[in-house]
């Protein structure tokens, strides 16, 4: 007897379709997995002979070969114990085989029988609806996580038993259902506020712009002058995550293995903080077959590097390329993944080694060639890519001992969603485009259009501060969020002054 059924291979944070062809023939009992299986995928026979024996299923006494398809594409991880169970008892005629090519099938057994959660069930959930299957059958613990995709029939059970049961009568049971963006829209803000600041007008201004045009932020200045509370709020004052995003960012994390604990849906816009001794393959992803790394895991929210001096050179100059594409390749002999990487970069750090060059309290301790060699650890392609630099000085004795009167996160949120909403009217016809940190020359040729008196300011900064072509790009995006937070049609030269005084430390020695 032959039975197929369906299940899905990651590659990278996509899925494909994999065909399970289950084969009982004569000759000596024996179970035998081709199509390139890993050792996860091998030991699978184990685990499903005793499941089958536990849950009270006979296990059939000839030789049994499982075929997955295609065989030139690698199978790994414990996904393929379901579709190997049902595969086994579809072709001993112990299940119907009905509706068993409507359906996906994944997950991983128990020796008992049990069914057990496994990860990237959002991006093969999203696969299935790509190929025109009906749904998905999977582990009780997935099903929400699947569910979130629309246009499936999602069921979940907790053991192979049950499963049996549904597709011998398909009827008696109904689907999960998840009302995403219902969901998404009840997705508490942050707990963090800006209001808990004190002082820091100029770092709280630079948080704004970054938050309403997506660009990248530095802060530098002496320990205890609120580098990291100021970093820790700019998700509170991002817009919420659309549904598409949240969908995409949910599919990441999927992939990654990180929702077990998280819900259905990741409503929140990620805040990721890698700690200075993590290295390049953690950071944008690897491995024999590559995972998503701490970019991608920041994509649609915020990638803070604390003390980012402290961080590696060689680990830093990862950065370059994922910063100015929006994303990540990674090649290895076997395959090639792309991973989105569309981040906030926001990072911290002190002006020196002590830590107290420049402050007007501590004297800094630090020797020229020492500050040097501090610095020589960002190069100026990575600093090209900040676009907004800023000096965080020591609070004054009377801002540490008086109560905090800025303004809270949710009304510079407002403001933030406002500028959002108005380039992304400007954007209308470009979809690709979220904020103006993602404006590419043309772009920035028809809606960064500036005077004469702007045409002499911005080459003055060219000449006195040694900008880029790059950097001068970025300075208009700078500037067009400006305007746009300030209700302006057109960049005007206080716009575009204000976005030059935030590059003054591209060269810090």
């Amino acid at each position: 007897m032959l039975a197929r059924i369906w299940s899905a291979s990651l590659i990278g944070i996509d899925a494909l379709k994999v065909g399970v062809e289950v084969d009982l023939s004569g000759g000596l009992p024996g179970v035998v997995i081709v199509g390139l299986p890993d050792t996860a995928v091998q030991e699978s026979r184990e685990r499903v002979r005793a499941a089958l024996k536990n849950a009270g299923f006979a296990f059939p006494m000839r030789k049994v070969v499982i075929n997955l398809t295609p065989a030139d594409v690698r199978k790994e991880g414990p996904i393929y114990d379901l579709p190997i169970a049902i595969g086994i008892l579809a072709a001993s005629e112990a299940v119907a085989q009905n509706c068993l090519n409507d359906y996906l099938f994944l997950g991983e057994m128990s020796l008992d029988g049990t069914l057990r959660p496994v990860a990237g069930v959002v991006a093969i959930a999203a696969a299935a609806r790509r190929l025109g299957l009906k749904g998905l059958i999977l582990p009780a613990d997935n099903a929400y996580e699947a569910a979130v995709v629309p246009g499936l029939e999602v069921y979940g059970f907790k053991t192979l038993t049950e499963v049996a049961a549904f597709l011998n009568h398909p009827d008696g049971q109904l689907p999960v259902t998840v009302n995403a963006p219902e969901e998404l829209l009840r997705s508490p803000m942050p707990s963090q506020d800006l209001r808990d600041v004190k002082g820091q007008a100029q770092a709280r201004r630079a948080l704004e712009i970054a938050a309403a045009g997506g660009h990248n932020l530095c802060l530098i200045g002496p320990p205890g002058s609120g580098k990291t509370m100021l970093a820790q709020r700019l998700p509170g004052i991002l817009p919420a995550l659309t549904f598409a995003e949240a969908l995409e960012v949910t599919q990441i994390h999927s992939v990654a293995g990180l929702l077990k604990e998280k819900g259905s849906l990741v409503n929140q816009r990620p805040f990721r903080t890698p700690h200075h001794s993590a290295s390049g393959p953690s950071l944008v992803g690897g491995g024999s077959y590559p995972k998503p790394g701490e970019i991608s895991l920041a994509h649609r929210g915020v990638l803070f590097l604390d003390e980012l001096t402290e961080f590696k050179r060689n680990v830093l100059e990862f950065l370059r390329q994922p910063l100015e594409d929006g994303k990540v390749t990674i090649s290895r002999t076997r395959q090639s993944v792309e991973f989105p990487a569309q981040f906030t970069l926001v990072s911290s750090t002190n002006p020196c080694p002590c830590g107290y060059f420049g402050d007007t309290v501590q004297p800094c301790t630090c020797t020229p060639r020492n500050r040097e060699q501090y610095w020589a650890k960002l190069s100026g392609p990575l600093m090209d890519r900040i676009d907004l630099q800023v000096i965080v000085g020591r609070l004054k004795p009377e801002e540490v001992t008086q109560q905090p009167e800025g303004e809270d996160s949710a009304t510079v949120r407002a403001r933030v969603e406002a500028a959002r909403h108005r380039a992304q009217t400007r954007f209308s016809e470009e979809p690709a485009l979220q904020c103006n940190s993602d404006m590419e020359s043309r772009h920035i040729r028809q809606w960064c259009a500036y005077n004469e008196a702007t045409r002499s300011l911005i080459e003055g900064a060219i000449r006195k501060l040694g900008l880029s072509a790059r950097a001068t790009d970025r300075i208009l995006k700078v500037a067009r969020t400006i305007a746009d937070l300030s209700d302006d049609s057109k960049i005007e030269t206080q716009h575009v002054a204000e976005a030059i005084q935030y590059r003054t430390i591209d060269r810090m020695q």
